[in-house]
Order: C-alpha cells, then sequence, then structure tokens
C-alpha cells in the first residue's frame, strides 16, 4: 500500500513531499496492513495550522486504523499541539522527515503523547542535503531546493522557528541534480528555498544565487526552462542581473517578497528594502529583458496601517508593474512581535486585502490585455493548459501536445482568468 503524503503550503514543501515519498517507503511505511498518512504542514499563517488540523481529523474519521504521522513547519513550530492530539501517531521536524530512519520509529508507538512527539532545535541543523529527486509525481515541470531557513527576522513571520537559519546546497550537487532531472525528461526547472537570493554564504568560496544560475544553463545545455521561486530584490548579486539580460533559458518571471508599499511599515516589518528598491528593481530588470513580468506577495493591513500607508501599497503594484499579486490579509502568529503591536480592526484588514485583489485583478486584465497578438512558448501542463515564459496560464486549442510538450503559440485573447492561444503553425496556415 502506497503512502499518502498531503501536502500544505509552498513550493519547497511540494519539493520536500517527493523526497518524503521516497524516503518513507524506504523505511518500510508502505508495508503496513492498514498503510500511513503523512502531513507535511505549513505554520505561515494560523489558517494554514487550522486547515491541518482539520485534515487530520477528518483523515482519522475516515481511516480508524491508519497511521498518521505530521511533519513540516507547523509541526516544527508546535510539535506539542499536534502531540496532543489523539488522531496523530508521531510527529516529527521539518529536518528529520527527509530521513528514512525517522519514520521506522513508528511502529513501536504507544499512546503516550510525550513519546511520539520527536522533534529536534531546528536552530542546530548547520546543513542542507541535496536530496536527488528524479520526478516530481503528476508535474510537468520539477522543482529544486537549494537553500532552506532564513537568517531574518521579520517581525510578521514565524517561519525561521520552522524552518531554521540560512543554510545551502552545494553548487555542484544542485547542478547534478537539474541535469538528472533534464535527462529524465523535463524540459523545466525551478529553483526553489525559503530565502533564495540568500544563497550561498554559508558555502566555501561563497558563491551567489546568480552564479549557481550561470553554471546551470552552462552545465546543463539540455535543460529548455530554468525558473526561479520568490525573490527578494534586494539581494539580487551581479551574476544574476547578467543572467536575467543574456540568458534567455531563465524565464522572465520575478516574484518578490514585497509585503508591503510604504516605508514605515516596511521598516516595522524589519524588510530590508526600501519601496524605491523595489520600483528600481523592476524598472532595470524590464531594461534588461523588457518580456518581463513580476509577482508579489503583499500583506494588508498589518499593525499600525493607516489609510495613508495603505495607499502606497495600492500605488506600488502599478509602480512596479505587478501583474500577479498573492494577498495575504494580515493574521497575527503568537510568538512574533507583530503580534504584540497595535493591531488594525479585522473589517478593515479584510476590506483591504479586497481593495488590493480588486487591483491585482486589475493588473492581471492589463497584463493580459498586453499579452494579445504576441508569440509565445507555452509549457503543457495538463490536457490543453500550460504556463507561457512569463508564467501566464494559457490554454491552448487544438493541439495534440502532452504534457511537458514546450507549444509555440500565438496569444488571441483572454477569458479574465487565463490567455487562450492558437498553435503557432496554424496561425500560420491561416
Amino acid at each position: 500500500m502506497a503512502v499518502d503524503i498531503v501536502t500544505f503550503g509552498c513550493r519547497l514543501n511540494t519539493y520536500e513531499s517527493e523526497v518524503m515519498r521516497r524516503e518513507t517507503e524506504a523505511a518500510g511505511l508502505g508495508q503496513l496492513e492498514n498503510g500511513a498518512i503523512v502531513f507535511n504542514t505549513c505554520a505561515v499563517t494560523g489558517e494554514a495550522v487550522r486547515q491541518a488540523r482539520q485534515a487530520i481529523r477528518k483523515a482519522r474519521r475516515e481511516n480508524p486504523d491508519t497511521r498518521i504521522i505530521v511533519t513540516g513547519c507547523a509541526a516544527q513550530t508546535e510539535p506539542g499541539s499536534f502531540g496532543e492530539m489523539e488522531e496523530v501517531d508521531l510527529v516529527i521536524g521539518n529536518d528529520d522527515k527527509l530521513k528514512a530512519q525517522s519514520y521506522r520509529a513508528l511502529p513501536e508507538f504507544g499512546v503516550n503523547q510525550f513519546e511520539k512527539v520527536r522533534v529536534n532545535d531546528i536552530f542546530e541543523v548547520t546543513e542542507t542535503a541535496s536530496h536527488m529527486v528524479d520526478a516530481i509525481e503528476g508535474r510537468a515541470r520539477a522543482f529544486v531546493q537549494v537553500q532552506n531557513g532564513c537568517d531574518h527576522r521579520c517581525t510578521f513571520c514565524i517561519i525561521p522557528y520552522g524552518r531554521g537559519n540560512s543554510r545551502s546546497v552545494p553548487m555542484g550537487a544542485a547542478v547534478d541534480q537539474v541535469k538528472r532531472l533534464a535527462e529524465n525528461g523535463y524540459r523545466e526547472v525551478v529553483l526553489t528555498g525559503v530565502d533564495l537570493t540568500s544563497y550561498g554564504p554559508d558555502l566555501p568560496g561563497k558563491p551567489t544565487l546568480g552564479r549557481l544560475v550561470g553554471s546551470i544553463l552552462r552545465e546543463v545545455p539540455e535543460l529548455d526552462r530554468l525558473r526561479l521561486s520568490s525573490i527578494d530584490s534586494i539581494e539580487a548579486d551581479d551574476d544574476l542581473m547578467e543572467a536575467i539580460a543574456n540568458e534567455p533559458r531563465l524565464m522572465p518571471h520575478f516574484h518578490l517578497s514585497l509585503q508591503h508599499g510604504d516605508n514605515l511599515i516596511l521598516k516595522r516589518m524589519k524588510r530590508r528594502h526600501a519601496r524605491e528598491d523595489s520600483i528600481a528593481f523592476c524598472e532595470e530588470v524590464r531594461r534588461l529583458r523588457p518580456d518581463a513580468a513580476f509577482g508579489a506577495d503583499i500583506i494588508a493591513g498589518f499593525p499600525t496601517e493607516t489609510d495613508a500607508h495603505f495607499a502606497n501599497s495600492l500605488k506600488i503594484v502599478e509602480e512596479c508593474g505587478l501583474a500577479h499579486l498573492h494577498v495575504f490579509p494580515f493574521s497575527p502568529r503568537e510568538g512574533t512581535p507583530a503580534a504584540r503591536m497595535p493591531q488594525v480592526p479585522r473589517e478593515i484588514v479584510k476590506a483591504r486585502a479586497k481593495q488590493l485583489r480588486e487591483a491585482a485583478d486589475a493588473a492581471w486584465l492589463r497584463h493580459m490585455d498586453g499579452l494579445i497578438g504576441t508569440r509565445q512558448d507555452v509549457l503543457i501542463e495538463r490536457e490543453t493548459l500550460g504556463r507561457a515564459a512569463d508564467f501566464s496560464l494559457v490554454e491552448v486549442g487544438a493541439t495534440h501536445a502532452q504534457p511537458g510538450d514546450i507549444v509555440p503559440v500565438v496569444i488571441d485573447g483572454h477569458d479574465g482568468a487565463k490567455l487562450t492561444a492558437k498553435p503557432a503553425f496554424a496561425v500560420a496556415a491561416e
């Protein structure tokens, strides 16, 4: 019986779940008579933790005799509370979840809530291993973890306590992993990490993310597309900027860890950039790569946020030319400095998040309108749906392409949510 892995949260968790799938099978969990379910949780918001608990309870009701294991960031930051859940058989930490031996202890466990919690001090972990994954199940693109943890202490964020300090995968191991994935037929690889642009200072020679990108593109010529997950623009190094300008295989989509558009709020968040830095970065990238598209994370209703502060967040959507926006209504996380700051009333937080989402919808429509008539190469993900180089979702008609194929198309419109297109050969024949 296969082990069921239930994943919450970020792309890094998606990648790690594939490692966990392999390691749990190696530990023999698939041989258990009634099977096992492993929950790879997220701690970024209180709602993410609530959803994980709800899913665990539902899984126990539907599978009364199945072993249930909880791991991930929420398990790392709140091990005791998950250990107290009678539905849970084992709680393990974020580092141990990637090791087969962590799961071999499961059949020995009794009902003692203290016995079943095995979570170490994540800040004692000093290395990130390169876990070789030959494929990401059910996906047209592969994710490669090159960095984990974070050295920054943003006042709203609990993730460093779930992931530990920043640590990087050695360049050679990362390049080897990308090479293996390309050899296995993956046309696109996404480099991911908790704080991706902090890659390298802990390694010999202190390589940068830009050096890693250049090395991958040079050493793996068979790879068609390399994409970056969320980046912190203030940490973009010269080699990365050069790759943006001169490497067409580096995809022109950059998701920024922006968080806010007002300098005072950014300071209270303990972010390291000013709004001017973000605007300047987007302008420079567009100069180097005119086809670039930008996404961003923005928090609405951060403590002490006034109408004037919020107005700056609204304005930065246009000032940076953002196309894709992830809007988060502020939710206090216990144990963070922001949870102790003067809170904005919930109804105002929700109203501001709604305004930001409306601005995001308008920005996305502008972006789609601007792509009509252009030629794009689309990576097919399933049936007739795929992603353009700038990560726009595209529906391609009249094609027999398979997931993983890259199809040249001409954009002929959109339906308000996704672009529509015809294969370029069909347009040429008209």
